[in-house]
């Protein structure tokens, strides 16, 4: 899909004089004609792997009671899969910068192929969790090499705006889209194709890889680079034991032996990590890419709005699913509009006004207006419709994150080295997966307390006053329990207020188009 009257691809063809023209590509480079085939490409690897976070929950009641899985061991169906992507995107991104993107991302694609494929014949508990922690280690390799192929693919210009709105939106839309695809999967077919469903998906980007992708000039690490092994084991390891001492904090509380030590160790671990990241030659992560404030403002935006989304997520769901009596395949459809306006967000405002407006521009606003849905929803009850008081916080939140997501993925990725491309977006993609992991666990907490709270309060005071029906303790509970869900949900409305402080305070990018002048001024300067 390039432009033949703009550029000229034939070699030895010589630069276009004619007054009014626009600048051809640069020395050294060229303009990949495949590049928006090659974006679709990435965009379904990476669709298929925001999907699976997200639709296994539908189907997860359906898989406990044919795999005979207990209340206390279901929880690994999804644990399994987060510790597993997680603790490993950042080894996962340092992997697809040492031998190449593109060898990385067709593993990827046939390792969850594979593990999705094991998952949806097992037989037991165990062989479940196995292939949901397989899925998430083969995701480790998948997300960031995806993310560094877009980022090379498409270096500068309203072209990257416009691809990183596609992916961005993917990004976002991914989690609710897969709560509508498990419900029909599950209704209408089984549980089990909730995983299978990601066999064809993976072999049509494979066949799409080997044929439209490429690792461009400079894309793979120096002769003789190696693995930071140490640094393998204490990120990972710090990681893995945050997110499952916040998994398990729900279940043990927050007091709880294992989760303190758990949370302390990780903690700890990830410190000696920073220090040993100083002191390697060769580091899992370079800490030159999250010094830069712009960068590493981005990431903890990316963190705390993911926080907002899994959040909204979840306690819409149980809202849906157990006050509003709606069936799987209802409640994602329920989502719908949310997904259709972070696509909106995205793509139709984002992609155009970045390339013009500096980030923060686009990021404030946009956490504003997210934080603003999650508000709205904190006055649902237990006699709320769902096109009356759920619909419109929906729809803010989702074109307040559309108008988030692309220019924290953009800024967080911009102006990184070739060689560090891949660690880059593994880190992004670890901001947003610790984000998750944390708003759940966190959340969840919130909502559980609040809940336990209120219920011991008004259940004693209503046995003291003669005690109750069925009918009437049903009516608390339920009550309860849709406090507990909107507590949560104004917390997470104050995560995103949050994170609007910090682009505002912390991000200082210009748009794209005066850095790119501002550029060309530098080099008139200098010639």
């Amino acid at each position: 899909m390039s432009d033949p009257a703009n550029s000229d691809s034939r070699p030895g063809a010589k630069p276009d004089a004619r007054p009014g023209a626009r600048p051809g590509p640069e020395p050294g480079t060229e303009v990949d004609t495949h590049r928006w085939w090659a974006l679709a490409v990435i965009a379904t690897a990476q669709l298929m792997v925001v999907l699976d976070a997200t639709i296994v929950n539908i189907a997860l009641p359906s898989a406990q009671r044919d795999l005979g899985l207990t209340n206390g061991n279901r929880q690994w169906v999804i644990t399994a899969y987060t510790l597993a992507f997680g603790g490993l995107l950042l080894l996962g991104g340092r992997i697809a910068d040492l031998v190449g993107r593109k060898r990385t991302f067709v593993v990827g694609l046939i390792g969850f192929a594979a593990a999705s494929a094991i998952g949806g014949a097992s037989t037991g508990p165990e062989m479940l969790f196995l292939a949901r922690a397989l899925q998430g280690a083969f995701a480790a390799l998948l997300a960031p090499s995806a993310l560094s192929l877009l980022t090379t693919t498409f270096t500068s210009g309203t072209e990257r705006a416009k691809a990183f709105g596609v992916f961005s939106a993917i990004a976002g839309a991914g989690s609710a889209i897969g709560l509508l695809v498990g419900g029909v999967l599950t209704e209408y077919l089984s549980w089990r194709w909730c995983l299978y469903v990601n066999v064809p998906i993976a072999a049509v980007a494979v066949v799409g890889a080997f044929t439209l992708l490429s690792d461009r000039a400079g894309t793979r690490g120096a002769h003789g680079a190696h693995l930071d092994i140490p640094g393998v084991v204490l990120g990972c390891g710090g990681l893995v034991a945050l997110v499952y001492g916040l998994g398990e904090a729900e279940a043990k509380g927050w007091n709880a032996p294992l989760v303190l030590g758990l949370l302390l160790g990780g903690v700890a671990l990830l410190c000696v990590f920073v220090w040993w990241q100083n002191r390697s030659t060769g580091p899992l992560l370079p800490l030159r890419i999250v010094r830069d404030r712009n960068r590493g403002g981005s990431m903890l935006i990316m963190c705390l709005t993911t926080v907002g989304l899994f959040g909204a997520f979840l306690f819409m769901t149980y809202f849906l699913q157990t006050i509003l009596g709606y069936s799987p395949l209802r409640t994602g459809l329920a989502f719908l509009p949310l997904t259709a306006s972070i696509v909106i967000g995205s793509t139709q405002i984002s992609a155009r006004l970045l390339p013009y407006a500096p980030p923060r521009f686009l990021l404030v606003p946009g956490l504003l207006l997210g934080a603003g849905g999650l508000y709205s929803l904190t006055f649902i009850d237990t006699h709320s419709s769902y096109p009356a008081h759920i619909l419109p916080g929906t729809v803010l939140l989702g074109l307040g994150l559309g108008l988030t997501f692309m220019p924290a993925i953009a800024t967080g990725t911009s102006g990184v080295p070739a060689r560090d491309s891949g660690v880059t977006s593994a880190t992004v993609n670890t901001a947003q997966q610790v984000g998750g992991s944390i708003g759940t666990a966190l959340l969840n907490t919130i909502a559980t307390t609040t809940t336990s709270a209120y219920l011991a309060v008004h259940l004693a005071a209503a046995e003291k006053q003669g005690g109750l029906t069925p009918a009437q303790k049903t009516d608390i509970v339920n009550t309860g329990t849709v406090h507990g869900f909107t507590v949560a949900i104004a917390w997470a409305a104050v995560i995103l207020l949050a994170a609007a402080v910090v682009a505002a305070l912390v991000i200082t990018g210009a748009s794209p188009r005066n850095r790119e002048a501002a550029a060309a001024a530098t080099g008139a300067r200098g010639a």
